[in-house]
């Protein structure tokens, strides 16, 4: 399924952040679309969260009583946006939770990145370890392990290559292998090519070049957890700020 705003089944505002777009809906599973800036789940700072507004989504969807059930399978990043799928029920939950501990969700993400990763259409991998500083929110990249270092997989394709203010960037592709921690946006700043936009890990000049990092999950693919029908999610390209420079055809 491409999704696209304008074939959004729902939308719900959120403010100063614009909307959150739901896709898909069935008993077992939602498909909605996270602004960046909005969290994937609370975390006691008030900043609104996915699951929180799903949930009260769905409350006020059905009328229902009590505590609605929705179960957060995977996370996106603050700052990235895109489409993320919440399980409706336990069973739901535990079967895509399964997939994912067995490779067998796919998750595809698009990035902006500083400089010329490679010659358009060209690929590889980014293979390192990551260790998480959890009271500063902030992760470190080694190509040697550590004691509490977790192994990151990533393969890459770049899709084109041009030039901003004289500067070259590259839009890529990324087949997401594990999922850790900032990982992506560690991985490519440690080979030299920090994402536009990513204050975090971007000292150079080019941070200020977008309002959010220019990162988003733009595609899902998984087996329904009840029917086993493969099931696919890939949001249209985003129409803004710089990502508009690139040729619509790379993407």
């Amino acid at each position: 399924m491409l999704c696209d705003f304008t074939n959004a089944i729902d939308r719900i505002s959120v403010r100063r952040y614009g909307f959150i777009y739901v896709f898909y809906e069935d008993n077992h599973i939602i498909i909605a679309y996270k602004p960046a800036g909005v969290l994937s789940q609370a975390d006691g700072s008030n900043s609104p969260d996915m699951l929180t507004i799903l949930k009260s989504y769905l409350k006020e969807k059905y009328n229902k009583p009590g505590q609605v059930f929705l179960g957060l399978v995977h996370r996106l990043d603050r700052p990235v946006a895109g489409v993320m799928v919440f399980a409706k029920t336990s069973k739901g939950a535990s079967r895509i939770s399964e997939q994912i501990r067995n490779h067998e969700f796919e998750k595809r993400y698009r990035l902006i990145a500083d400089g010329k990763v490679g010659n358009p259409l060209s690929s590889g991998t980014l293979d390192s370890y990551l260790t998480k500083d959890s009271k500063n929110n902030f992760s470190r990249g080694s190509k040697t392990s550590g004691k509490e270092s977790k192994e990151c997989h990533l393969e890459y394709k770049v899709l084109d290559v041009t030039q901003y203010k004289g500067r070259d960037i590259s839009l890529v592709e990324v087949l997401l292998i594990t999922g850790r921690s900032h990982q992506i946006r560690v991985q490519f700043s440690d080979e030299g090519h920090p994402l536009i936009g990513d204050n975090k890990y971007n000292t150079s000049i080019t941070s200020s070049w977008a309002s959010s990092v220019c990162l988003e999950s733009f595609y899902l693919g998984f087996k329904h957890p009840t029917s086993k029908e493969p099931m696919v999610f890939e949001l249209n390209v985003s129409d803004n700020e710089i990502w508009k420079i690139f040729d619509k055809e790379r993407l």
